[in-house]
C-alpha cells in the first residue's frame, strides 16, 4: 500500500504545481451551471424543475474534460513506463491515479454542488440527495473515464475520441443520480436510486481499474 498512497501523493503534489489544469474542470462546471439560469430565465419554479438534471449533466462533462491528464503527462514523460516496470501491481497503479483524479476533480466538484443549487432554487429536501449522488457517483465517473484514457492513450488529439468511447458508459450513472434527486426533491423515496448508483460504483472499482491496466499495458506495448 505504501508505494500507491506515494503514488497518490505525488499526483496531488503535481496538479497542485499545475494549478491552472486543476482548476479548469472546477470552473467549467460553474461556468456551465451559471449559464441556465441566464439562458432559460430566472423562474424559480422552472429552475428547480431542472436543476437535478444541470447540475449532473455539469459535473458530468466537467469530469470527462479533465480525463485527459490522466494518464498523458506520465506516458510522455516516460513516468508511466517505469511505474509498470517497477513490479509494482499495473492495477493498483491504475487505481492510485483514478483516486488522485478523483481528489482534484471530483472531490471540488462534490465541494461546489450545494451552492450551485442554491443558485438553481433546490430545495431542502434535494441537497442530501445531492450531496449523497455526487459522493456515490463521481468516483464512478473516474473509474470508467480511467479505461477510455487508457485506451486513447497513444492516440493523437484523442480528446474526441475519448468522449465518445466513455459518453455512452457514464449514462447509467447520470439516470441514477438525477432519478435520486428528483425523487428527494419531490418527497419519494430516494433510497433505491442511491443503491443503484451505489451498486454501479461498487462495480466499477474492480473492473475498471483491471480494464484500465490491461489498456495501459496494450499501449506500452
Amino acid at each position: 500500500m505504501k508505494p500507491l498512497i506515494s503514488i497518490i501523493a505525488r499526483d496531488l503534489r503535481l496538479a497542485v504545481r499545475q494549478g491552472g489544469a486543476t482548476l479548469l474542470a472546477l470552473v467549467f462546471f460553474v461556468l456551465t451551471v451559471t449559464l441556465f439560469p441566464l439562458g432559460v430565465g430566472p423562474e424559480p419554479a422552472i429552475l428547480a424543475r431542472i436543476a437535478p438534471g444541470v447540475l449532473w449533466v455539469a459535473a458530468l462533462l466537467a469530469a470527462m474534460l479533465s480525463l485527459d491528464r490522466l494518464f498523458q503527462s506520465d506516458f510522455e514523460d516516460g513516468s508511466l513506463e517505469q511505474l509498470v516496470l517497477s513490479g509494482l501491481p499495473v492495477g493498483g497503479v491504475v487505481l492510485a491515479k483514478i483516486i488522485a483524479h478523483w481528489m482534484t476533480t471530483g472531490f471540488p466538484l462534490l465541494l461546489a454542488a450545494p451552492f450551485l443549487a442554491v443558485l438553481l432554487n433546490m430545495n431542502g429536501e434535494g441537497f442530501t440527495a445531492l450531496m449523497l449522488t455526487m459522493l456515490i457517483g463521481t468516483p464512478a465517473l473516474s473509474l470508467i473515464g480511467a479505461i477510455g484514457a487508457a485506451l486513447t492513450l497513444t492516440v493523437r488529439r484523442g480528446g474526441v475520441l475519448l468522449s465518445l468511447l466513455v459518453l455512452p458508459l457514464y449514462i447509467p450513472v447520470l439516470i441514477f443520480g438525477v432519478s435520486a434527486i428528483d425523487a428527494a426533491v419531490h418527497g419519494l423515496n430516494a433510497k433505491p436510486h442511491l443503491l443503484l448508483l451505489a451498486a454501479l460504483t461498487v462495480a466499477c472499482l474492480p473492473l475498471c481499474p483491471w480494464a484500465a491496466a490491461a489498456a495501459v499495458k496494450l499501449s506500452l506495448d
